[in-house]
């Protein structure tokens, strides 16, 4: 570190660090933001609005107010978000809500324009069952898209934010709790039937987001003990042609000290892995976990 670093706090030197990761690909996020937003007012002005399901959200609440008070479900949102908005300057700061601003004027802006479309594009939406698959897949994809971006689609999000900052509540918590408000709400005015839906549409929508985000792991981690370590290591790299990489830990309870072996094998080959490793050492102790990004090396 030279003189000037030296000079540096920290906390800017993390703070520049954050601004140069926002910076990068700037234009393809956008473009794949709105694209996302795209994707998901088509689907609420499509299939959730025509079907009634309430699967909790900011689109929940408008559909809703929808029914209930005939108001427009871009005005619902867009007001809701910009509160939402507003709290998240007050409570998490300018840096942690510039992420949220584009959708929260955006998105409401893009049901409002593709309300129109619903006119045009008349869909079979009797069959509820393939209505909540196809909405769980498509909407767990482009909000995988969006936090691929680093950008937020703001929303209740911001709710669990605030209380995991003030209160320590988890995020995963608050926010099944809030959602779970809203699909309850939406059961008592649509029907439970309409809960079961929305609950596909939830647990869908969550398993293909989180594929977007991490991709899907075609590689798998290995963290061996084993009083066999040469032989292991020889197997690994003389056998299955991987390489390895040997470090030290201390057990909680005995304080022994043990080496680690960890490597990284094709989810094809994890049979010869395992199988390799018990066969060199029955009582072996070995961790496999999915790999979803594997990059560099020495």
């Amino acid at each position: 570190m030279d003189d000037l670093e030296k000079l540096i706090p920290e906390s800017m030197l993390k703070s520049d660090l954050i601004k140069k990761i926002k910076k990068k690909r700037l234009v393809s996020r956008y473009i794949t933001l709105v694209f996302a937003l795209l994707i998901l007012s088509l689907v609420f002005n499509l299939f959730l609005a025509s079907t009634n399901i309430v699967s909790g959200g900011i689109n929940g609440i408008a559909i809703i107010f929808k029914n209930l008070y005939k108001i427009d479900p871009s005005i619902i949102m867009f007001v809701i978000s910009a509160i939402l908005l507003i709290m998240s300057f007050i409570f998490l700061g300018v840096e942690r809500t510039t992420g949220s601003i584009v959708a929260t004027f955006l998105y409401p802006l893009l049901i409002k324009l593709t309300s129109i479309v619903a006119n045009y594009i008349v869909l079979d939406v009797s069959d509820l069952i393939i209505i909540s698959i196809f909405v769980g897949v498509i909407g767990g994809f482009a909000n995988g898209l969006i936090y691929r971006t680093g950008f937020s689609n703001g929303g209740l999000p911001i709710i669990s934010q605030i209380l995991y900052d003030k209160f320590k509540i988890p995020p995963s918590k608050s926010s099944l709790f809030i959602n779970g408000i809203i699909v309850f709400i939406g059961g008592l005015f649509f029907g439970w039937t309409m809960v079961m839906y929305a609950l596909i549409i939830i647990y869908i929508n969550s398993f293909v987001l989180e594929k977007v985000i991490l991709g899907v792991s075609n590689k798998k981690a290995f963290y061996i003990i084993t009083n066999k370590d040469a032989e292991v290591k020889k197997y690994i790299i003389e056998k299955l042609k991987h390489s390895v990489t040997v470090f030290y830990v201390k057990g909680g309870f005995l304080k022994r000290r043990d080496n680690v072996i960890l490597t990284v094998v094709p989810s094809r080959e994890y049979f010869q892995a395992t199988e390799g490793i018990k066969t060199i050492d029955p009582d072996a102790f070995f961790l496999v976990c999915d790999a979803y990004q594997v990059e560099g090396g020495r």
